[in-house]
């Protein structure tokens, strides 16, 4: 069955003391679109995660969270500012100099001076964080394509529920076609008596009339291709999985005979059930948009 563009998925790991969630929310979009939202220290994720996910999905706007928590020994650094430290003690020697006072500096207390100590994250091991991306990436994407795959089931039932609609509307079609020339004859032959009521209808030229006209409302080919695209769709739907372009184009061609049936029958009967059948084909053409 084909697969929906609409999915969550989640997965959380946590290994040798890095801790990586990763979380992946999908809907429709006409190609695969990613969007990150993830600390910038382990911004370089983005190109391994979009090569991951690029070969796992084929279309949707894809938005993925990344959180990531070290806590490792090594994982802070402690930097001292020397020429700011340097500064703050010459500053304090000159006033103890100035003013008679006692020095009692010590290092603790030179440490607290504001921003001559800074506590920032340590340089990350990319390979262990490409990793551990990799483990909790393909398991929320995997998750993904689960919920994915059961919107998709449930779509494609109501997409060939429809399909049968379409199939049911041609054959009412079909069924109508053969009377129309009937019935055109039947009308044309009513106009001429009552146009000229007392001569002699000229069955030769009524007969060419009637096979011009058989001619141009002939609907066979439109009705075979019919039924071929929507077998197609059927197939597609039942044994494929990203589809959506495809029926995108079938839906598009379905549509088009509607149209040419529906002009060149010049029937009541068949212009309703053109109608009724074009409004089939629009509910399948908006299900379709949702499918990868």
């Amino acid at each position: 069955m084909a697969n929906s563009m609409t999915g969550f998925g989640r997965a959380n790991v946590l290994k040798d003391g890095r801790e990586m969630t990763v979380e992946l929310k999908s809907v429709n979009h006409r190609y695969l679109d990613l969007g990150f939202r993830m600390p910038r220290h382990i911004s370089f994720l983005e190109d391994e995660i979009r090569r991951v996910l690029t070969e796992k999905l084929t279309r949707g706007h894809v938005d993925v969270f990344v959180t990531y928590r070290n806590t490792r020994n090594d994982a802070k650094q402690v930097v001292v500012d020397p020429a700011l430290l340097e500064a703050y003690l010459a500053a304090a020697g000159e006033c103890a100099d100035k003013y008679g006072l006692r020095n009692d500096l010590s290092v603790v207390n030179a440490l607290r001076f504001p921003d001559v100590v800074d506590v920032v994250e340590a340089e990350e091991d990319r390979d262990a964080v490409i990793a551990l991306a990799d483990d909790a990436l393909i398991a929320a994407c995997d998750e993904l394509i689960g919920m994915r795959r059961i919107e998709g089931e449930r779509l494609s039932a109501d997409l060939l529920a429809r399909l049968d609609s379409v199939l049911a509307i041609r054959a009412a079609i079909a069924e109508r076609a053969p009377f129309v020339v009937q019935d055109y004859r039947a009308r044309l032959n009513e106009r001429i008596a009552a146009v000229l009521a007392e001569t002699e209808v000229d069955t030769a030229r009524l007969a060419t009339e009637v096979a011009l006209f058989a001619d141009r409302a002939n609907i066979d080919e439109e009705l075979v291709r019919l039924k071929s695209h929507v077998a197609a769709a059927r197939e597609l739907l039942e044994n494929g999985v990203a589809v959506g372009r495809k029926m995108d184009f079938i839906v598009q061609e379905m549509n088009r005979e509607f149209n040419t049936i529906g002009s060149k029958a010049n029937d009541k009967e068949i212009t309703a059930l053109v109608i009724e059948g074009k409004a089939e084909i629009e509910k399948i053409r908006e299900q379709v948009q949702n499918l990868e």
